[in-house]
């Protein structure tokens, strides 16, 4: 029988009839201890837990129990199976049944959770129950559920999720290269050039300083001398490629440097007094690089249950066969071989040694597997990738950006394709026959000149979609256009216009080409125009975020390679330092930053396409999750625990109608819906079946292969959900280097500075 219904409202009135058939003390639900006391804060799951307790209108008590999801086409539709347990407010005890669902989904990355509305609810089963009442039923258990309360949290889910069933849509052109690679035992930096260096002098003072990297680089001319900002040292070199040394006392025109904030970081070095700390060893590059730096000697630990050994005294992702055999390298998702550190170095992804996918999930290193070909935790990454952010736009109000050319526009045919891009501008501007349509911060415009006037776009020509991975213009290929209507259009944006690219079966950061960037000398200041590049920051995969967080200090100090200053060709001025560039943002997720206009969209939850657009004119597809956060409402009245595989106390909610919610608690998490209709739990290691209002054992291996996997899923779930919170919490990166910050990582083997 099918109805319209909430996913969550199936699974509350299921965990309410469950919670009912018997206290918390009867052996009936199971043998676990006594639920815990309500949690706090710090320690409730991001989505509020499972199972769920509600008092309905006509006050009937329904608990919905955890819903096991069977599949998640497209991440967009979600089809999944509940337990529920309903009472009437006049009967004495509870009717348990299973609930089919398919319900739209949502997806908030920076609350990692996922929203199921509208639902559909396919079928119900409750054998106790005349079938002309289960319209009733489902009617009732819907209104019950509060609309933000429909959400599950998105590790649930992942762990749900059959990941043979993840096709990746490698993209064949995604490059790997092998970057130079530096290598240091000793404290050294890497100053990334993008390009030959871009000097842009200083209004009234002798120095100049260089725009395109994101170093502290100065040079004054008339004693042809460089030097270099290493956080509170400086380091000076007759050549800017070296080599190096401490600089002493620094020429009096750095006291002179201008007082508009662009140079406060510089400014608080000058002052400072004492030894000189030794000079680091400096590596420069005039294309993206990336450096390998140990502490010291290598120091090998042994991987359990492979031939593989861990090198521990290291920020960067390192393994190596044996003791002497090759070295693994991972840097922006690729694995690079050596047989020495110091190379030379070749792409060995698709050809891994089997014992990296045999790395523990409790290894201090274990996101590494992300990066491992056919692993879950690959296919899970790729699964994120897929996953869209979208934003609806309104087309009468929203104001595009402005538009500005060094001298009149110029276009560069893209190879291939029947478009150009502008080149000499900081926006992504793309010609298509007469028209001209801009994608900017995930949003397409139209105008019909170069210059403008600019409108929201309904749709974008297909020509925009075959620019190839070659092109700098490739990211606007994610941005498409969903749907639209007089007022308003929906845009969706895809991981690659951020810079996360699906190729060799896993998610990696860039596409491996490097653009050059766009510079011109027509005025005072030079113009610099930056791209993505894939290397130059230690890029690595944060499987906290679904997105890549980028190297350590030794970078440099202000994010990523190659841009550090940007000019602003309205006021023909340079800002510096202002945003960080590359993979970075709250709690190290991929950032929608546009290194060309430096637009750094963020919010307080963390980095997205849409964040830095007001909410007035651009809705952000997840805006739903600020008000579905229930996890401590002040009110106390939707607090919630889960325990083991998803069991525990479920605080009843009041009603809409404002009856007095009781506390209804469960002895068990352990209930599930079979395949089949039946309600099913874990007793003493054996599966059982309720069977009108008694349990008995189960004896055929059927239903319970499936119920296995289900049971699995929701324990690695919940397990996984509490780790968010830890890897959340935790005021060190080091919890972001393992899929289990709670148990593996410890000094020195987690995350990264940042």
């Amino acid at each position: 029988m099918e109805h319209r219904h909430s996913p969550l409202s199936r699974a509350i009135a299921l965990a309410t009839a469950l919670a009912l058939i018997a206290p918390s003390t009867s052996p009936a639900l199971g043998a676990q201890a006594a639920p815990p006391p309500a949690p706090t804060s710090s320690s409730t799951p991001i989505d509020g837990g499972w199972p769920r307790a509600y008092i309905s209108r006509a006050g009937a008590h329904i608990v919905i129990y955890q819903p096991q999801v069977a599949s998640w086409d497209g991440r967009e539709k979600m089809v999944a199976y509940a337990a529920v347990s309903y009472q009437p407010a006049n009967a004495d005890k509870p009717t348990l049944g299973t609930i089919s669902i398919e319900a739209a989904t949502d997806v908030s990355f920076e609350d990692r959770l996922v929203k199921f509305a509208p639902l559909k609810i396919t079928q119900a089963n409750f054998a106790s129950l005349p079938r002309e009442h289960l319209r009733d039923l489902i009617t009732e258990i819907d209104a019950s559920i509060p609309e933000n309360e429909r959400v599950i949290g998105l590790d649930r889910v992942l762990a749900s999720v059959d990941k043979s069933q993840i096709l990746p849509k490698n993209n064949a052109r995604v490059k790997a290269d092998p970057p130079q690679i530096f290598y240091s035992t000793k404290p050294a930096v890497l100053v990334n050039f993008d390009g030959d260096p871009v000097w842009s002098p200083i209004k009234d003072n002798d120095l100049k300083f260089a725009v395109n990297t994101n170093w502290d680089v100065f040079q004054l001319e008339q004693t042809h001398t460089y030097y270099l900002r290493n956080e509170t040292r400086w380091l000076k070199a007759s050549d800017v490629k070296g080599p190096w040394s401490s600089a002493g006392s620094l020429p009096d025109s750095f006291s002179k440097l201008p007082d508009d904030g662009n140079w406060a970081d510089v400014k608080k070095t000058l002052a400072r007094k004492g030894a000189a700390a030794a000079a680091p060893k400096v590596f420069v590059s005039t294309q993206p690089a990336e450096l390998l730096l140990l502490r010291g000697e290598p120091v090998y630990e042994a991987v359990p249950r492979t031939q593989l050994f861990w090198v521990s005294n290291t920020e960067s992702d390192v393994f190596r066969l044996g003791r002497n055999g090759p070295v693994y390298f991972l840097v922006s998702g690729r694995w690079f071989s050596a047989l020495s550190f110091d190379g030379p170095w070749s792409f060995v992804t698709p050809t891994l040694a089997p014992d990296f996918k045999r790395i523990s999930l409790e290894h201090p290193r274990s996101r590494v597997l992300a990066s491992v070909p056919g692993t879950p935790q690959a296919a899970e990454a790729v699964l994120l990738a897929q996953v869209p952010q979208t934003a609806r736009v309104n087309r009468k109000t929203l104001q595009a950006p402005d538009v500005a050319y060094q001298g009149d526009p110029v276009f560069d045919p893209i190879e291939g394709t029947l478009t150009a891009r502008a080149v000499n501008t900081d926006k992504d501007i793309i010609k298509v026959g007469d028209l001209y349509y801009m994608c900017f911060q995930g949003v397409w415009f139209m105008g019909r000149s170069a210059t403008g006037p600019w409108e929201v776009a309904s749709s974008v020509p297909g020509a925009i979609y075959e620019i190839p991975v070659s092109s700098p213009a490739h990211s606007v290929t994610y941005v498409t256009v969903d749907n639209s209507d007089d007022e308003w259009v929906t845009f969706a944006a895809a991981a690659g216009y951020t810079g996360m690219m699906v190729a060799w079966g896993c998610a990696v950061w860039g596409t491996g080409w490097y653009y050059p960037p766009y510079v011109w000398y027509g005025g005072f200041y030079p113009v610099y125009y930056p791209f993505y590049p894939t290397y130059g920051y230690g890029a690595w995969y944060n499987p906290w975020t679904g997105g890549y967080g980028r190297g350590a200090a030794w970078y440099g100090p202000y994010g990523g390679a190659g841009v550090y200053a940007r000019y602003n060709p309205r006021t023909g001025t340079y800002a510096r330092g202002a945003v960080a560039y590359g993979p970075y943002g709250a709690r190290g997720a991929a950032a929608a930053y546009n290194p060309r206009t430096g637009t750094y969209a963020r919010t307080s939850q963390g980095a997205g396409v849409y964040g830095s657009w007001g909410s007035t004119s651009v809705q952000r597809g997840n805006q739903w999750a600020q008000t579905a956060r229930v996890t401590n409402r002040a009110t106390g009245t939707t607090t919630r625990v889960t325990t083991g595989s998803g069991g525990g106390a479920a605080i009843t909610r009041n009603g809409p109608g404002g009856n007095n919610g009781g506390i209804a608690r469960t002895g068990s998490g352990d209930i599930y819906a079979g395949r089949d209709g039946n309600v099913y739990r874990r007793q003493d290691g054996s599966w059982q079946k309720y069977d009108n209002g008694n349990w008995g054992n189960v004896n055929t291996p059927s239903p319970t292969q499936q119920l296995d996997r289900d049971r699995a899923a929701r324990t690695e779930g919940a397990t996984r959900t509490r780790d968010y919170g830890t890897a959340r919490s935790s005021s060190s990166s080091r919890a972001t280097g393992s899929y289990r910050p709670s148990g593996g990582a410890r000094a020195g083997g987690g995350g990264r500075r940042r």
